[in-house]
């Protein structure tokens, strides 16, 4: 079941879904084209049938992955696994295979839910569903827990939405091809940050793509990677992306950030040390900067005018 509701008079849609609101609010052009779009693809199945178990071997390795094994199509375990996957199938992709395709994935007469993780850019491991598959809440719970993961990566398209969560960001820039450091960067959040998910955002960035934010940071392409707080106000550089995995590091580089403690070097920096003295007279000391870079991330934030007839939102 899926409903388009509009938000008083301006034009707000809103998807319901399975009689829960949609996580995502409809962004694109206000037009009758588009929102046919728009509900056609809504109203796809998201779960792909595969035939034989070789073509799993052949899926995205940067994707979250579900895979349910079933005996046959009509049984209400799988109805309830299509229905809890239509509500995520923005952040996962769903597999499904039945018979003989999957029969020695599971035993007779019981099926199966696998969490595949995105292993090119985790360590996480696979996982599979041990609760009530006739649940629909416990399913849809334990999906969504590992559908949405702890660091997401920000691309432009999803912009908008992570700003408008209003949470300040902890992003990894990186080459393109660096998939370890995006590993280790991951397994330091999951070890040391998870205390802070409903602090900060964490996000990983292509640093070709956000080439914009690494200037406003004093850094090129050639310096990444590199790690960063966008507050919303203003950017803030981590020392040195190599020592990510010491303990404690990133952990306190944002403890500094709620103290303010990150806002008040960039106007009073620590005083310079050298071997044969350790204060420097203020003569010598060389200028910092009289206020941290501005935030870039901002600028990606909703129009406040975005809900209108006349402008579309992206």
């Amino acid at each position: 079941m899926m409903k388009l509701l509009t938000k008083f008079t301006k034009s707000f849609q809103l998807l319901v879904r399975n009689g829960q609101p949609a996580k995502r609010e409809y962004r694109g052009q206000r037009s009758t084209d588009a929102f046919f779009s728009f509900i056609k693809n809504q109203l796809e199945d998201p779960i792909q049938e595969f035939s034989n178990l070789n073509q799993l071997n052949e899926l995205d390795s940067k994707k979250r992955i579900i895979i349910g094994y079933f005996d046959k199509k009509d049984v209400p375990e799988y109805n309830i696994f299509r229905r809890a996957a239509s509500n995520l199938k923005d952040d996962c992709q769903f597999h499904v295979g039945f018979g003989d395709a999957s029969r020695q994935m599971h035993p007779p007469g019981q099926p199966i839910l696998v969490f595949r993780p995105d292993k090119a850019r985790s360590n996480e491991a696979d996982e599979t569903f041990t609760g009530n598959l006739l649940n629909y809440d416990e399913v849809n719970i334990w999906m969504s827990e590992r559908c949405v993961p702890l660091v997401r990566e920000i691309t432009f398209e999803n912009a908008e939405e992570l700003t408008e969560e209003g949470l300040p960001f902890l992003i990894l820039f990186h080459k393109p091809d660096d998939l370890e450091s995006i590993r280790k960067f991951n397994d330091v959040v999951q070890k040391e940050l998870v205390s802070e998910k409903q602090n900060v955002n964490f996000l990983t960035a292509d640093g070709v793509k956000f080439a914009h934010p690494l200037h406003h940071l004093g850094k090129s392409v050639s310096d990444l990677p590199l790690i960063a707080i966008d507050s919303f106000r203003h950017m803030y550089l981590f020392p040195d992306a190599k020592e990510m995995e010491v303990p404690g590091k990133l952990k306190t580089f944002l403890q500094d950030l709620y103290s303010g403690k990150l806002h008040r070097e960039f106007h009073h920096p620590p005083e310079v040390q050298t071997e044969s003295r350790q204060i420097v007279s203020d003569t010598e000391k060389v200028k910092a900067p009289t206020t941290p870079p501005e935030s870039t991330f901002k600028k990606l934030a909703p129009s406040k005018n975005r809900y209108t007839l006349l402008k579309d939102e992206l």
